[in-house]
């Protein structure tokens, strides 16, 4: 057997790939879960599947320099598309799976796309009615290859293909042309672009991010060795395919390390996949934290009156002494140890089982300022949750938390490589190896994301505390002043906010305002929980957030989260002083969150500028009608009489000079 030690030297991800097949052919590559069993495959088999695929796609005209779309969850023949794409020389740019065909059509156009690898039916229809509403995309997407071939019987398109049929005429072909496939494979180099990553599109539509094989690798590299991953680590693979985050920390370490990816069924099975899986190795956006800290504050309040109450006292064991105990800081006396290891078999080790995340040696957050709180509580757990700053044009990865080292305000130190510096207005500059090599057919926009000295401009605002750790403020167009001066940073107040499990979303408002008013979308389950054991009767979200007990609820939540402001001298004068619950829960469908569920400021600013003049004024109420889109593609009206409450606004702390 190879030894976990063994160093992987490959230059680009099939180099990789092929070696992983030497030198562990035997080793799981990859689980998926389909009908209720677990699949695995060997890093030899997924060398083969891919070998297979390419020699596939080239067969009908697939060639190097070319780019192909991938869209679908998190499926091995997928992750396996994009392997064989870059085998050939080609570049995978894949998309978000829940995006409406509208958005995947800009996407498809600006990437000059012609072939694509898809999961299923719902994917292929998306395709069909791009080509048959956009004429600019009729002549295109000559090739749609798709994976799960139920309901397409009766397909008839020329375009269409399937997944397996084009592994059998790739077979055919490699065994035509034996020297084919490894030839494509040694033409790849390090400075080609291995993957297009689109940005999210918060302020504008979506660019290309282009990557190459070296600047992944290398970022890999460094995160490899951080946290010293080996073979013998497992990650669940659940968030897009089109985020860099999914690439960089599934695919790219899998390709250093040898570890296996595990696929879940379908996203509504991913909590009860991950209890079976246990990874040691965990990403999640601040969004799935809180989601997983709501559904275990649901099951606390249904629990008996004896199990919330050790609950809720072993929590407040584990705020006192767990990080301390999981940092090896500060003084923990025996009996706080004592009482902690008690917590540990009756709550924090049953709960932890539960949620799937016993055998977690390390887990990140990052894509957005997670709340201070939620952090906090899980590393109270023993959780060795850390956080990570970084976007798309960076690989992510410009500062990462070493264990052991951890604020809960700062975003750790820079990392291996990886230099930073702030500029004369406080925005963070970062130049590396891991940095692009430019925006997909746009050199403007490139020339303007980096300066002549290499430096990438984030956009956001930071400062370096004095031990070095990074502290990212807000965004940098985003952070403002209140009218007496104040600062006023939105996302740090919203983050605050959504610690609560009855908050979902929020969006605060005050720039060169005389207030701090906000925005609230609830959490339909926890919110729903709790009206439904108080007996109150409502029909859906809109019913739900027009309660007065509603209201109620959130603005004890918000008076919370002044009573914490105030004792920050720099955003005490941000206090949330009026706030409404938004009839509808903001949506990417309804361009009001990006795929990536970040908020898209400007846009709601103007869509409800009606109810923003509103919190603004004397009214108590404010009417307002809003279309929305579901799911198939129908448009609606959603009309309500949204309440506007008053929150508990408190006087500042004056501070001992």
């Amino acid at each position: 057997m190879v030894e976990t030690t063994t160093k992987v030297t490959g230059t680009t991800f099939p180099h990789l790939l092929l070696q992983h097949a030497q030198q562990r052919p035997d080793k799981p590559a990859f689980r998926e879960k389909d009908l209720g069993i677990w699949q695995a495959t060997s890093w030899s088999q997924v060398a083969d599947e891919v070998r297979a695929l390419a020699c596939g796609l080239a067969a009908i005209g697939f060639k190097r320099g070319m780019n192909l779309a991938i869209i679908g969850d998190n499926r091995p023949r997928l992750y396996w598309a994009m392997s064989a794409v870059q085998c050939l020389g080609g570049v995978p740019v894949p998309l978000y799976q829940d995006a409406p065909a509208a958005d995947m059509a800009y996407v498809l156009q600006d990437a000059e796309i012609d072939f694509a690898v898809v999961e299923d039916q719902e994917q292929v229809d998306k395709l069909f009615e791009i080509k048959d509403t956009n004429p600019q995309m009729a002549d295109r997407l000559h090739h749609i290859i798709v994976d799960d071939e139920r309901g397409l019987r009766h397909y008839a398109q020329p375009e269409l293909n399937a997944y397996a049929r084009l592994q059998e005429i790739g077979r055919e072909y490699d065994r035509a042309h034996p020297d084919f496939f490894m030839r494509e494979v040694n033409l790849g180099q390090p400075e080609d672009t291995a993957i297009i990553l689109y940005t999210s599109g918060t302020t504008g539509k979506p660019k290309g991010v282009c990557h190459s094989h070296g600047a992944m690798i290398a970022t890999a590299t460094n995160l490899v060795e951080f946290d010293q991953l080996n073979e013998q680590d497992d990650v669940l693979c659940y968030l897009p395919l089109a985020w860099v985050g999914d690439f960089l920390y599934s695919y790219a370490q899998a390709h250093l390390v040898g570890l296996c990816l595990n696929c879940p069924e379908s996203p509504e099975t991913v909590m009860t996949d991950l209890r079976e899986i246990g990874p040691t190795y965990y990403f999640g956006p601040p969004r799935v934290y809180e989601n997983i800290l709501t559904q275990v504050m649901i099951r606390i309040e249904d629990a008996s009156w004896i199990k919330r109450k050790l609950f809720h006292h072993f929590m407040a064991v584990a705020r006192r002494v767990g990080i301390p105990i999981l940092d090896g800081k500060g003084r923990v006396t025996l009996l706080d140890r004592l009482e902690y290891a008690l917590g540990q078999l009756i709550i924090y080790g049953p709960l932890k089982n539960v949620l799937g995340l016993s055998r977690l040696r390390v887990a990140y957050t990052g894509g957005e300022a997670i709340g201070p709180d939620l952090f906090d509580f899980y590393r109270s757990l023993g959780i060795n949750l850390k956080q990570l700053y970084g976007m798309t044009e960076t690989c992510v990865s410009v500062c990462m938390q070493r264990s052991g080292d951890v604020k809960l305000d700062t975003v750790g130190k820079p990392m291996k490589g990886v230099e930073i510096k702030l500029s004369e207005t406080g925005e963070v500059l970062v130049r590396s190896r891991g940095l692009m090599t430019g925006y997909f057919k746009r050199p403007e926009a490139t020339a303007e994301a980096i300066d002549a000295d290499g430096f990438f401009l984030t956009g956001d605002a930071g400062f370096f505390d004095a031990d070095g750790h990074l502290k990212i403020i807000d965004r940098a167009k985003d952070v403002g002043k209140m009218a007496d001066g104040a600062m006023f940073a939105p996302k740090y107040i919203e983050n605050k906010l959504k610690f609560f499990p009855f908050i979902k979303e929020a969006v605060a408002f005050g720039d060169q305002r005389a207030q701090c008013n906000a925005f609230i979308n609830i959490d339909m389950a926890a919110v729903g929980n709790w009206a439904e054991r108080r007996g109150l009767a409502y029909s859906g979200y809109t019913d739900l957030a027009a309660l007065p007990a509603v209201n109620d609820l959130i603005a004890e939540c918000i008076g919370k989260v002044n009573a914490d402001l105030v004792h920050d001298p720099l955003l005490a004068g941000s206090q949330i002083h009026r706030f409404m619950i938004l009839h509808k829960e903001l949506d990417p469908d309804d361009d009001e969150l990006t795929r990536t569920r970040k908020v898209r400021r400007g846009f709601i600013a103007e869509k409800y500028a009606v109810l923003i003049d509103a919190l603004y004024s004397d009214k108590t109420s404010q009417y307002i009608e809003t279309q929305v889109k579901f799911e198939d593609g129908r448009k609606g009206m959603v009309a309500a009489d949204l309440q506007i409450n008053t929150a508990k606004i408190f006087a500042a702390v004056q501070r001992a000079a």
